[in-house]
């Protein structure tokens, strides 16, 4: 079994194999996004559950993502927006690195003006762990031209600038982000 290891920036893999992947798509999205599209174009074997985040409660969310990422043996989680704030709540719980994608860090800000009608509550607390996250485990791409997540400016002062890669045409769609070129830099096999 290969090691993986942080190396600066990146995410190296020792022995030459592809990594499996826990890819988690955004609020009102499609597990077969851009950025699996991307991870597979990559080579990764990537596992891309179809969430319903109206239906299933922020916290239940995070119990089955652990679950999978445990039974799926799963070494790195990508999170597109909403995708993204869970994907730094289960590094920040599990340890595992991860990649985020326009995150969607302060939920509990957004989703509201994105037309969620749940209980932003748990949002809140969940948001309170990212405090134990090792921002040296994170990399974030975010387009400097997001028009649905306002908020970029918190996740780069709080990840830091040295973890994030700002692409100025970008926008919120991961299709308009070169995925599948910053996939292959942040994360060597």
């Amino acid at each position: 079994m290969a090691k993986k290891q942080l190396l600066g920036c990146f995410f190296r893999l020792q022995g030459g194999i592809f990594i499996k992947i826990l890819n988690l798509h955004g609020y009102g999205g499609s597990a077969e996004n851009a950025a699996f599209a991307a991870l597979k174009a990559c080579g990764h074997e990537v596992a891309a559950p179809q969430n319903d985040y109206d239906e299933v409660s922020p916290q239940e969310i995070v119990k089955r993502m652990k679950k999978l990422a445990a039974a799926e043996s799963i070494e790195l989680i990508v999170g597109t927006s909403l995708g993204g704030f869970y994907a730094a709540v289960l590094s920040a719980q599990t340890g595992l690195p991860a990649v985020l994608v326009n995150p969607c860090l302060m939920a509990f800000y957004h989703l509201p003006l994105l037309g969620y009608k749940g209980d932003i509550t748990e949002f809140i607390g969940l948001f309170g762990e990212l405090a134990a996250l090792d921002t040296e485990r994170i990399h974030a791409i975010i387009g400097e031209s997001d028009e649905v997540v306002t908020t970029h400016s918190f996740t780069c002062g709080f990840l830091g600038k040295n973890r994030v890669t700002v692409i100025p045409e970008g926008r919120h769609s991961g299709a308009t982000l070169p995925l599948t070129e910053y996939f292959r830099k942040v994360i060597k096999k």
